[in-house]
Order: structure tokens, then sequence, then C-alpha cells
């Protein structure tokens, strides 16, 4: 009994103490929590202030960027304001002043007009005096000669036919014999205007083209390992290939002009790009072609189009550009048929014809000379045919096929054509190339020397062949003409390619003058 009654008495200050301990622990972490609590609210206040102050910042910030944004745009509206106000006071200046023109112009004419009404008044009157004075003088000859105005002007009238009648029977005699003497007078003052009015140019063409090149190193490349390059390019283009002793220059020869323009653009092709081998050869002149055949059609559109020709066929037009790959007797073919078509044209209107097929058949004259095939035909014959299977005019292809008498013209147009052929006619001269690249070497030949000073006048002479510098006298001595003309020499020899050789003669004089009075 006492083991249970320790045993409760145990249990009832375990319990106490432990309520004891309970609460101190309690009332101990109420005390902490309490703690941190406050200190949580003082960090949150803390916190709460920075990120406040931080907030004013920004929002400071932002309000000064927008303020700044905001006078700058304004400035900016200021200153567009500014430039209208100052272009809408110009401009009203100008209107100003143009107003004041008007207004000043206008009184002007005012004034011109009251003038001018004036001088109306003044000769009306005059007009009226007259009148009235010539009336009285009419009236004073009825009185004199017994007769009123109207008889007198029938007789006279009457007397008038009768000697004008007479008088025009003898001058028609004279009109008819005199128009028999200078019908082939006039016929050559017709031809003659038609020549000075067309403006004509030769255009020469022979068998021979130049290719110019830079120096003589690309005719080794041009002829290739043992010539196969040039026998290539002979190969494809039909043309011969002349490499000679001609400085700077490569010679194609052949008869067929589109031949050796091709064969001209090809080989500055292939020197141009540098790759000369047969295969490269064979690809840039083929190449080439097409495009000869575009420009072709593009010569023969550009041709009716400077003519005023309209409605020819694209066949003729293509013929029409080939004729500036042909010549005649010497003459390029084109020009020769542009200037025949112009001549046409100044003839016909002279002679009150027909000044559109009179050019149409001019400029078509000799198409039958540039078919792609040669029929054994003459060139009127197969040129006839050509524009009559192209739907041309009967008087353009009489002309054509007449214009050498190989049929009979049966249009007024067809001697035209015949007279302004021969007119043209053909042209033969020197090589064009050859004669400006002689010029060309001349020209730097006498600028060389013109470059020293003391040289006064140069003179290339002799085909090139002499060079003759006249110095001022009162500039070089004769020693220093004799070392200008060592100088001159051999910069000749090292600057410029020449065949043969150039002989310098420097020129030094003195003349003395005096007057006798």
């Amino acid at each position: 009994m006492e083991i249970i009654l320790y045993v409760l008495l145990g249990i009832a200050i375990g319990v106490f103490i432990g309520r004891f301990l309970l609460r101190k622990l309690l009332k101990g972490q109420e005390v902490s929590a309490q703690n941190k609590v406050k200190k949580i609210l003082k960090e949150a206040e803390n916190n709460a202030e920075i990120l406040k102050k931080n907030k004013l910042l920004e929002a400071k910030e932002k309000f000064l960027q927008l303020k700044a944004e905001h006078e700058q745009e304004i400035n900016s509206k200021n200153n567009a304001i500014s430039q209208r106000e100052n272009s809408i006071k110009q401009k009203e200046q100008s209107l100003n002043q143009k107003l004041e023109n008007a207004n000043r112009k206008e009184q002007e004419l005012e004034n011109l007009r009251k003038n001018l009404e004036k001088q109306t008044e003044i000769a009306l009157k005059k007009q009226e005096e007259v009148d009235l004075l010539k009336e009285q003088h009419v009236q004073q000859l009825e009185t004199i000669v017994g007769l009123s105005a109207e008889e007198a002007k029938n007789q006279l009238m009457e007397t008038l036919k009768e000697e004008a009648r007479s008088k025009a029977m003898a001058q028609i005699k004279d009109i008819v014999d005199d128009a028999k003497l200078t019908a082939a007078k006039e016929a050559k003052k017709v031809v003659i205007q038609t020549i000075q009015r067309t403006a004509t140019e030769a255009a020469i063409e022979n068998t021979v083209s130049i290719f110019n090149i830079e120096n003589d190193e690309i005719k080794g490349r041009v002829i290739g390992r043992e010539g196969r390059n040039i026998r290539a390019l002979e190969a494809a283009t039909g043309i011969e290939i002349i490499v000679d002793d001609t400085p700077e220059a490569i010679i194609l020869s052949g008869f067929d002009p589109v031949r050796r323009e091709i064969a001209r653009l090809a080989l500055h092709r292939l020197v141009t790009d540098g790759r000369i081998h047969p295969a490269r050869i064979e690809e840039v002149v083929a190449k080439t072609k097409k495009q000869i055949e575009e420009e072709i059609v593009e010569i023969g559109e550009r041709t009716v189009i400077d003519l005023g020709i309209h409605g020819l066929h694209p066949e003729l037009i293509r013929m029409v550009g080939r004729m500036r790959y042909r010549s005649s007797y010497g003459q390029n073919l084109l020009q020769h048929s542009r200037e025949v078509a112009n001549f046409c044209a100044t003839m016909a209107a002279e002679l009150g014809l027909n000044v559109k097929l009179a050019k149409r058949a001019g400029l078509l004259h000799d198409i039958g000379k540039v078919p792609d095939d040669n029929p054994e035909l003459p060139h009127a014959i197969l040129g006839m045919q050509l524009a009559e299977k192209y739907k041309e005019h009967p008087d353009v292809c009489n002309a054509i096929g007449a214009h050498h008498d190989e049929i009979e013209m049966t249009s007024l147009i067809s001697p035209i054509v015949q007279a302004c052929d021969a007119i043209s006619g053909a042209r033969p001269g020197a090589r064009r190339e050859v004669v400006e690249s002689y010029i060309k070497r001349l020209k730097e030949l006498e600028s060389l020397a013109l470059s020293y000073p003391g040289v006064e006048k140069t003179f290339a002479i002799q085909a090139g062949r002499e060079l003759r510098v006249v110095v001022e006298s009162e500039r070089v001595t004769d020693a220093q003409a004799e070392i200008l003309a060592a100088d001159i020499s051999n910069r000749i020899q090292t600057e410029m390619t020449y065949p043969g050789q150039i002989k310098v003669t420097v020129i030094r004089e003195t003349r003395s003058v005096s007057y006798a009075k």
C-alpha cells in the first residue's frame, strides 16, 4: 500500500515537475517567437523603406527622361514650325513680287491698249479723208473725160485683155521653146541639189582587217605550240591569220567581212581572257557567231528606224543588217544603200513623186548581194525576187530589178533609183585601220619631241621616217641642239615601236630683222 502511495506521489510530483518545465519551455519559446517576429517586422520595414526609396528614384529618373524627350519633341516641332513659317514668308514675298510684276505688266498693257485705240481712231479719220479725196478726184476725172468711172474701167479692161492675150501667146511660144532647151539643164539641177543636200560618208572596206595588240608577246600566245592555236582559229573562222613583223598588229585576211569580224571579235575575247587553246577557241568563235547574228538584226532594225521605213519583213531587215559586213567596189554596202535611199527621197520630193516608196526602193536596191546562199543570178534580179517573196510594193520590186537594166522599167521610181545608185557610186580607198594607226604613230612622234623645253615646232615627214624639230634660238644653243637630237633619238628607241629607222633633225635658226623708215 505504501508502495502504491509512493508511486502515486512520484507520479504526482513528476506531473507537477513536467507541467512546470512545460510552462517554462512554452514561455521561453513565446519570448523567442516574439523576438523573431519583431526582428522580421523590423527587417520588413527596412526593406520596405529601401524599396520605397528605389521606386521613388526610378520614378524620378523616368520623369526626367520623359521630360527631356518631351522638351526635345517640342524643340523639333518648334524648329519645323519655324522652317515652315520661313518658307511661307518666302513664298509670300515671291507671290507679292509676282503680283507686283503682274500689276505692272497689266498697267503697261492698258497703256498700250489706250495708245492703240488712239492710233486706230487717227488712222480711221485719215482713211475717211483719203476716201473723200479719192471720190473728189474721180469726179474731177469724170468731168474732164466725159465718161463715168465704170465706163472707163470697162474700156480699159477690154484694151488690156486684147494686149494680154497677144502677149500671152507670144510668151507661151517662148516658154515652150525655152523648156525644150532647158529641160536637160533642170534635170541636172535636180541631181546637183540632191547631191548637195545629202551628206555622204565613204566607209572603206576591203579584204583585210587589222587587230591591234599591246605588245608582240601576245603573238606567240596566238600562234601557240607548233602553231596549233592559229590553225584552230583559221579552221573555226575560215580566215587567214597573218602574224608577221608588223609592230603591235595581227592581220586578218579574207574576202568575207562577216567572217573577218567574227575572227577579230573572237581574237579580242581570247587575248583579253588569256586562255588560248583549241577547245577555248571553238567555244569563243561559236559565241561570237551568235553575237554577230544578233548584231546584224539590231543594225537592220536601227537602219530602218533611222530612215523612217515601216512594215519591212523581218528577213529583209536581217539582210539590211548583213549589208554592214559587205562591200561594193571598196564601199560599205549598208552605207551605200543608206546614201541611195536618202538620194532617192530627195529626188522624189523634188519631182513630186512618192517619197516613202522611193526611199524604200533605194534601201533595198542591192538586197540581192547579201543572201545566205548565192544562186547564179544577177543581184538585181535576185533582189527583185526577194522583194516579191516578202510582199513589197510592185513599184519597189520593179525599181530593184531594173536598176541595172536587167528588166524593163515600168515605174517612175525605177530611173530615180538607177540614177541615185550611179551618183552614190563606189569609193575605193586605202585600208582604214592601217591609216588610223599610222596617223596615231606620227602624232605620238611629234608629241614626244614637243615635250622637251625650247622646242617650238615638230614635223614628222617622209611617212614618219624623219622627224624635224625646230627649236627657239634664244633658249637652245648649238651644243644643246646636238644633245637634244641624241636625247630624242634615244627616247624614240625606248618608247616607240616603228619599222625601219627614224632620222631626227634639230633645226636652230637665228634671224635678225630691222626696218628702214
